[in-house]
């Protein structure tokens, strides 16, 4: 099991390393002398052969007829001997030269008097058959080999870097925490206080377990971190580490997943017993859904080494032979999608859920992120806190970091208000596209549309307040305008959400209202405005006709093939009611959106000529323009009244939008 190495382990691995690549450079340079050494036992020198002069077939003629060759060896046409007495003559070049061993060959036309004449002359002659040596064949036949070699060297070499052998491969590469004065505690974690409950109860049964005992208590087998991306729960599981008392392993979902099938069952089981040597002690497996997913789902059937280390997980954590000592701890954004026998009581006991942070969350975490960046007088972090509904965790901290980079590019000395707003736009619409080049006729197109949402947005009672309307064109936006909530919302009633509608139509409306036709720059407006209505008639209930019923054809269905093996929970008849439905509800909000603009349609001319001048308009300026100073009181007021009348309680239900701009309009790239 490897560990995190402390100050003082890093010069002993340090050293391992400087030893393994000291050991690989003298496997290579061995690798080189042996080839070498092959190729010279295989070359004529290396044979321990005699040098030889090379002669013409003439004079060896003249030699045999002379009677001064000894003997001869032939090889096919190659004919090598030795003469009775040193010859001394001259060579091609002028220059002496004597021998007494020889190599010639035999014409290819060939000489058949030759064998005659060297048995009259008592020669001795030998014949061998003719050498079939060849460096190409030798490389053919060697290169397979050496092949099989080098691959099987990079194969251990890889696996000695990540610090396996080929007989550790089922080890579990699970990481110990190691507790130094920097290690994250749960003041480090805010906004997630019910959470930070529910795990210190959790670190104090660890530190004594005979207090909750002694009235029949038993320690959670498993706790699951369930929300969306970025709101913290690996920072939870390393605040545990940074908390507890007893030994923590870490390790993600992926790294129990190979190529061979069984490794994840044996790294699991590896992983839990490195666990039980340190008992009582946590193990946090991040990103849970990887290898707990729902087993033979979907048309593909099921996965073979996933499924294999699903079962080994269950087995561990209360199969036959329970595991009482160890705590599991895990984290997924997809729940949904976790099979049951993972989720029932004895193997994941508690469930935390994670959810986005609620305005006095996101002022706290703004607060712990802003601790090492300064910041200028004029930066209200309850203001940023209000003008970002929806933002995670991970977020925020994004957030303060592009206004910090911003602020930098910039030479200031602290982080300000618009550095925070400039980053924010950034961060929720994209970079401004500076390359484009919009045409009078389309610039006052894109400033009546955003134009059309702002005005409805600011005079329907129900809808979000304005925040800022802009055409500078963002990312795949031409322009935006945005509505930040007066406080945080977790119930919507069916007047919000139909005001919602006709904001989302006010862009339509106002290009056919004003300009007499429509724009690509409407699509994701009917887009969400269409799902929206869907989801009013198909799961929420709030139509004349499916009036308090679910038909939960808006849901989506994360696996391949089950939409197709469930069916549709409703008949075809029904299909076509809520088609018509949806229709008439998108109808309806177009008609509000339509009469709201002809009734304020000086205003709209208005608030259209000053964007095209200005491009940007904060909400106070949009409301002096129409003449609505008023109306963020009055709307405050009323939805105070409203929250204190009957209708309230039960079960929260999603945001109709989850965007954090309210609108915003985009061309086909």
């Amino acid at each position: 099991m490897r560990r995190i190495d402390g100050p003082g382990q890093q010069a002993p691995r340090l050293q391992q390393r400087q030893n393994w690549s000291g050991g690989r450079k003298g496997g290579l340079v061995w690798l080189v002398l042996a080839a070498l050494l092959l190729a010279w036992l295989w070359s004529p020198l290396g044979r321990g052969s005699t040098h030889r002069t090379n002669i013409s077939y003439t004079r060896f003629h003249r030699q045999v007829v002379a009677g001064n060759v000894q003997r001869v060896t032939v090889k096919g046409q190659q004919i090598e001997g030795t003469l009775s007495r040193r010859v001394k003559t001259k060579g091609p070049d002028g220059k002496s030269l004597s021998y007494k061993q020889f190599t010639t060959y035999v014409p290819s036309f060939g000489d058949p008097t030759l064998l005659g004449a060297l048995r009259e002359k008592g020669v001795t002659v030998e014949a061998e058959p003719p050498s079939s040596f060849s460096w190409w064949g030798v490389i053919l036949q060697v290169a397979p080999f050496l092949l099989l070699l080098w691959l099987g060297w990079l194969f251990f070499s890889r696996m000695r870097q990540r610090g396996q052998s080929l007989f550790s491969m089922g080890r579990a590469d699970a990481r110990a925490y190691d507790r130094t004065d920097e290690a994250t505690t749960f003041e480090d974690v805010a906004g997630l206080e019910g959470a930070k409950r529910e795990l210190e109860e959790i670190i104090e049964f660890l530190k004594d377990p005979e207090r909750f005992q002694r009235l029949g208590g038993e320690i959670p087998h498993g706790v699951l971190l369930v929300g969306p991306p970025g709101t913290g729960k690996t920072l939870l599981a390393r605040a545990v580490a940074g908390e507890a008392a007893a030994p923590f392993f870490n390790m993600t979902g992926s790294d129990f997943m190979e190529m061979l099938v069984g490794v994840g069952a044996s790294r699991i089981r590896d992983l839990f017993k490195e666990a039980k040597k340190s008992s009582p002690s946590i193990i946090f497996i991040d990103e849970l859904d990887s290898i707990g997913r729902r087993r033979g789902a979907g048309l593909g059937g099921g996965h073979d080494e996933r499924e294999q280390t699903l079962n080994q997980l269950l087995s561990e954590m209360d199969g036959f032979d329970p595991t009482h000592e160890v705590i599991v701890m895990a984290a997924t954004n997809r729940p949904d999608i976790l099979d049951p026998a993972l989720l029932r009581p004895g193997r994941f006991d508690r469930r935390i859920r994670v959810d986005l942070p609620t305005r006095v969350a996101r002022r706290d975490i703004l607060a712990l992120h802003a601790r090492d960046k300064p910041l200028a007088d004029d930066v209200d972090l309850d203001e940023v806190a209000r003008g970002t509904p929806g933002f995670s965790g991970a977020d925020l901290k994004n957030l303060l970091n592009e206004a910090a980079l911003l602020a930098a590019r910039e030479d200031k000395q602290r982080i300000g208000a618009d550095d925070i707003e400039s980053a924010r736009d950034k961060v929720m619409m994209g970079l401004e596209r500076e390359n484009l080049a919009l045409t009078n006729e389309e610039k006052e197109l894109l400033a009546y549309h955003e134009g059309g949402h702002t005005v409805v947005a600011a005079v329907l009672p129900d809808a979000d307040p304005i925040h800022k309307v802009t055409i500078v064109p963002r990312g795949r936006a031409m322009g935006v305008t945005q509505q930040l909530p007066e406080r945080d919302k977790y119930l919507y009633r069916r007047e919000y959400i139909l005001d919602r509608l006709a904001v989302m139509m006010g862009g339509r409306a106002a290009e056919d209202l004003v300009m007499d036709t429509a724009t690509s720059g409407a699509e994701q407006d009917l887009e969400q405005a269409t799902h929206l209505a869907r989801k009013m008639v198909l799961d929420w209930g709030m139509s004349e006709r499916f009036k308090d019923v679910s038909l939960g054809g808006a849901r989506e269905n994360v696996f391949l093939g089950e939409q197709i093996a469930r069916g549709r929970e409703y008949s075809d008849a029904t299909a076509r009611d809520v088609d018509q439905e949806v229709q008439k509800i998108l109808d309806e909000a177009y008609a509000r959106a339509t009469g709201t603009l002809r009734e304020h349609r000086s205003g709209l001319d208005r608030l259209a000529a000053e964007l095209q001048e200005k491009e940007e308009l904060r909400s106070d300026r949009v409301l002096a323009i129409l003449g609505l100073d008023g109306m963020p009181a009055d709307r405050e007021a009323g939805e105070r009244e409203r929250a204190a009348g009957p209708g309230g309680g039960g079960r929260d239900i999603d945001h109709p939008e989850s965007s954090r701009q309210s609108e915003s309009t985009t061309t086909p790239a």
